[in-house]
């Protein structure tokens, strides 16, 4: 069954407030054992449940199981075919987002497994669209959006605020650390992590707590740089890797109430910011990209990852995150246009390397240039068709800096507030 993209729910939602329109939510009672199973499917006589006049007989599943490896995606088929025979139509973009067009009015709907997100610009269609589910499905209906996919939703008429406090709390649980010392930022603005050190005994927990953690950058892009980190040497942790991610659950028990605030538009315009860190592994010298996408005043989408090659200069490494950052960007005017609010406006891509804006605009090709030709000619075409810019930013407006490198206390709380990470209290 496909998964739907964080950055897809994130965009539904800032569409949602910034047009003012109801969001409402739902859930599918038992979804899996609504589809329809299309294969032969055999199994063993259940224990207490053996025929013991035929012990070696199998059974024959006449419907689904939960436990299913089919269960999922005839789940999705059974649901796809019904809201599309209703009026649907899913998304190139994101086939678990679809999209009702009813004369003037438009909806929107989000599959997540069981959970239904929607949202439209008419409540009596919004209330048809519940009413035609009820019918097909067993439906509960939860009237405002409040909590989905355990992220905690508060909304305004202008907001939304979404916040992951009860699964941070669990993580400081699980880990024995709901009373530990808070730590102001998650990682050492001068550390470079080396796979170097001491083996540690348990590497089970280890992995299962930076997995979990990895759930949490849905609503904190402040995380995505250290916890990237962390789970480059889950195969094989070590103390130093150890130490990272007791100051990451330092940091999240003094941060815990944080969330991404989600603010209305007037204009809805892309904006892009884009870093690398130049040969930030101390192992294999690789660099470490990093980009945010506002979609107006929100930010929707976000990536820390190493390069998977070694760029031979900062201007590489820096021109290969435009290049990353330019695809997020047109996957997201791709999206936004599907869902009727196509942006004709440049997406603005902003870099703190002066050779790699110089770069993206230039027409000669340099020596130094032509083993990363692919990406020059992916980016500047798209500036050639008008649909990106690439602009230069002084370092201390670089957001993306947050998500590459360690930064210091006072650069790091600024940058947090800029990009979207504040307490509900703080929010209008």
């Amino acid at each position: 069954m496909p998964v739907v993209k964080p950055a897809t729910i994130r965009t539904m939602l800032t569409i949602a407030t910034s047009h003012r329109w109801p969001t409402r939510q739902l859930d599918v009672s038992n979804a899996f054992l609504h589809g329809h199973l299309q294969e032969h499917v055999f199994y063993q006589q259940p224990p207490g449940f053996i025929d013991a006049t035929c012990t070696n007989a199998v059974c024959l599943l006449d419907k689904l199981l939960y436990g299913l490896r089919q269960a999922p995606r005839a789940w999705f088929n059974r649901f796809a075919t019904f809201v599309i025979g209703i009026g649907f139509m899913p998304m190139r973009s994101d086939s678990l987002l679809f999209v009702l067009c009813h004369g003037n009015n438009i909806a929107y709907l989000l599959l997540y497994i069981d959970d239904i997100v929607f949202t439209g610009s008419n409540t009596t269609l919004l209330q048809q669209i519940v009413d035609r589910l009820r019918r097909e499905f067993a439906v509960k209906y939860l009237s405002e959006l409040s909590f989905f996919l355990g992220i905690d939703v508060k909304c305004d008429a202008t907001s939304f605020h979404l916040s992951q406090h009860r699964y941070a709390e669990d993580i400081l649980d699980r880990a024995g650390m709901t009373n530990c010392k808070p730590a102001t930022t998650p990682f050492d603005a001068k550390g470079k992590l080396s796979a170097d050190g001491t083996k540690i005994d348990d590497a089970k927990a280890y992995r299962s707590l930076a997995g979990a953690l990895q759930y949490l950058m849905i609503t904190r892009l402040d995380l995505a740089f250290v916890v990237q980190q962390a789970c480059l040497h889950m195969h094989d942790p070590r103390a130093p890797h150890q130490a990272l991610l007791k100051r990451i659950l330092w940091y999240i028990h003094g941060t815990s109430h944080l969330g991404l605030h989600l603010q209305a538009s007037a204009e809805l315009s892309v904006t892009a910011y884009s870093d690398a860190d130049w040969e930030g592994c101390p192992d294999t010298q690789r660099s470490t990209s990093g980009f945010c996408v506002f979609l107006g005043d929100a930010l929707v989408s976000w990536s820390s990852k190493r390069q998977p090659t070694v760029s031979r200069s900062s201007a590489e490494a820096e021109y290969r995150t435009v290049a990353n950052a330019a695809a997020e960007c047109i996957w997201l005017r791709q999206l936004l246009g599907e869902l009727g609010c196509g942006i004709s406006k440049a997406t603005i891509a902003c870099g703190d390397n002066v050779s790699a804006v110089y770069m993206s605009t230039n027409p000669v090709h340099h020596k130094r240039t032509t083993h990363i030709e692919l990406d020059i000619h992916f980016v500047r075409e798209r500036i050639q068709v008008g649909e990106l810019r690439v602009l230069h930013v002084p370092t201390g407006e670089q957001y993306a800096d947050v998500i590459t490198k360690g930064l210091l206390t006072s650069t790091f709380e600024a940058f947090q507030t800029n990009l979207c990470v504040v307490p509900m209290a703080t929010t209008p």
